[in-house]
């Protein structure tokens, strides 16, 4: 699993879902309510609608909020990058375009198997598919590219995918085995990668960070080729004549680098560019703009208040050196559950969705998303926002304000605490001074502290915080998040367990889904819902949201049909109407 820490919302970031699983492909005067989407299947523009088959050519053009910082996809995981990448290069399997389930269509397996011990997965890989100068594209390739990315070791943002990774074995150009250190049912997940093609690289990798094939990729297996690259201005890519599933009826895809959003909604209504991500407060501006469609639809993220369970004075880490648990020294607040409980009770959480993400997003009572149902536990909801339940939890607990000057105090303790957040992400700023005026309402002291990047990710994974804003995203189609709460991952200064929590309980529910014999979802799915339910009590974190993600697109194009684990599932069937 990959998971990235989410500090800024740009038209190009974050996150989301639905409580449908369907893609909507709305129309641009629907706003979707706070709580309640519906998502119609989409209907693609037939080809009957043409008098004749539909006519190759035209230029798509695609916004993008940055440069690229690599075309090489085992180097680079930046939002421009990889939208380059998913053009260029093949992958072992791909999600399911609305379940996210990883899949066959659209990738190089056709079908695999797991042995009984479930270590070791054998793919049978699609036969006859060719990089762009006509070298096929085999089981060397997927070898090479994960033998890659350990050699890269931390240039590679994907070499935590490659270390459960014990061998890989290129049977037959068409027959790829995978031995792991150890069951793992997550391992569609981990070998997700986009493909390099071998034959363009030297065998010990000695050239992988210089070769000019990363700044200028000269073949291709995806639907499309580079054409070129222009830093601040654009990449551009032309149709890809040997790509398996058809050549695409469309000439050119040209991302066009445009920082600022209000110059790509601007754009995009000029008819200028076919496609950008829309902020909530811009579909407003879509009322009357017959010309454009919107989908929206949820991505693989969501933001959350940290709650530090252990003395920020004193981090250390979970596990002693022997591998037993170590005992933390709790937070003086924190390490309370019920202030936990009254924190949450005293955030009003549909309030911040509304004011602050416009109503494009959903309130999150546990750490999986609704876009993976079937680990999903629909029966979870956030706390009531309710402000007495809140003040009454602290005074039956002891925490009074005897002096009267509005702070809670019990004994020598008092509920004054800092909030972190990275201070150039206005919806954080906004909504850290929405949770800092309801918290203090109640009887807290809150004192926002903003940061720079570099400074907000020290302190938080090096644990010196009480409470921190921020998210994560690109989680995957896989509900395992063993990084998050096992207590050897609570490693002061690079653990993702930052939140020191311990439960023996979590940590055996997590090694049972991982390591499920036969990994089906039906056998994994009660043992999530249990780790939600216990999360959800045990509050490590004040889940807040996700937002819906609005993807707005020239109606001048035909069978687009987008889901909510990929956009351009089919674009080499889009063609431009008449």
């Amino acid at each position: 699993m990959k998971k990235q820490l989410q500090f800024f919302r740009t038209g190009h970031l974050h996150v989301c879902f639905a409580l449908a699983l369907l893609f909507a492909l709305a129309g641009c005067g629907q706003r979707p309510a706070a709580t309640t989407f519906v998502f119609p299947t989409p209907t693609p523009t037939p080809i009957g609608y043409l008098s004749g088959p539909p006519t190759p050519g035209g230029v798509w053009t695609r916004a993008i909020a940055a440069n690229p910082t690599s075309f090489n996809p085992i180097l680079a995981a930046d939002n421009a990058s990889t939208a380059v990448h998913a053009m260029l290069y093949p992958s072992l399997v791909r999600p399911d375009p609305i379940t996210g389930q990883p899949g066959a269509a659209g990738a190089m397996a056709e079908r695999w198997e797991i042995s009984e011990e479930g270590r070791v997965w054998t793919f049978y890989l699609r036969p006859g598919v060719t990089w762009s100068d006509g070298e096929a594209v085999d089981a060397n390739d997927f070898r090479f590219t994960y033998e890659a990315i350990r050699a890269a070791g931390a240039d590679s943002p994907y070499i935590r995918l490659a270390e459960p990774i014990e061998a890989i074995e290129s049977v037959n150009p068409l027959t790829v085995r995978v031995r792991l250190s150890e069951p793992r049912c997550d391992v569609l997940s981990l070998l997700r990668v986009p493909w390099l093609p071998s034959h363009r690289f030297a065998e010990d990798f000695s050239d992988l960070t210089t070769n000019f094939f990363n700044q200028s990729p000269d073949v291709s297996a995806g639907p499309f080729i580079f054409q070129g690259y222009i830093p601040n201005d654009s990449v551009v890519l032309r149709r890809n004549a040997r790509y398996w599933q058809g050549a695409p009826l469309i000439e050119r895809m040209v991302f066009r680098i445009l920082p600022n959003p209000d110059e790509r909604l601007r754009l995009l209504l000029a008819d200028a560019i076919d496609e950008t991500v829309l902020t909530p407060d811009q579909l407003l501006n879509l009322l009357d703009a017959p010309q454009i469609k919107v989908a929206s639809g949820p991505l693989d993220a969501y933001d959350f208040v940290a709650i530090n369970l252990a003395n920020p004075a004193a981090p250390q880490r979970g596990l002693r050196e022997d591998g037993a648990l170590l005992f933390q020294d709790p937070h003086p607040v924190l390490g309370d559950p019920l202030v936990r409980k009254a924190m949450a009770h005293a955030i009003d959480v549909r309030g911040i969705v509304a004011a602050v993400y416009l109503n494009q997003a959903y309130p999150l009572a546990a750490n999986v998303l609704p876009i993976v149902p079937w680990a999903f536990d629909p029966t979870l909801e956030p706390a009531a926002y309710n402000p007495d339940l809140a003040r009454s939890i602290l005074e039956n607990n002891g925490w009074i304000d005897l002096n009267r000057d509005g702070v809670r105090e019990k004994g020598i303790r008092t509920l004054r605490l800092n909030l972190i957040y990275v201070e150039d992400n206005p919806s954080y700023q906004r909504i850290a001074q929405t949770v800092r005026d309801q918290l203090n309402a109640v009887g807290f002291d809150i004192r926002l502290q903003p940061l720079q990047v570099t400074s907000f990710t020290r302190q938080l994974l090096g644990q010196r915080f009480d409470l921190a804003l921020t998210g994560w995203k690109d989680i995957g189609t896989d509900p395992d998040d063993h990084e998050l709460w096992m207590a050897e991952m609570d490693r002061p200064g690079s653990g993702f367990n930052f939140v020191s929590y311990q439960n023996p309980r979590i940590e055996a529910l997590l090694r049972e889904g991982l390591t499920m014999p036969g990994c089906q979802p039906q056998d994994r799915a009660p043992i999530y819902r249990e780790i939600q339910q216990i999360l959800h009590n045990d509050l490590p974190y004040i889940f807040l949201a996700g937002i819906i993600q609005n993807i707005g697109y020239s109606s001048r194009w035909a069978e687009i049909n987008p889901g909510p684990w990929d956009f351009y599932h089919n674009v080499h069937a889009w063609y431009r109407l008449p």
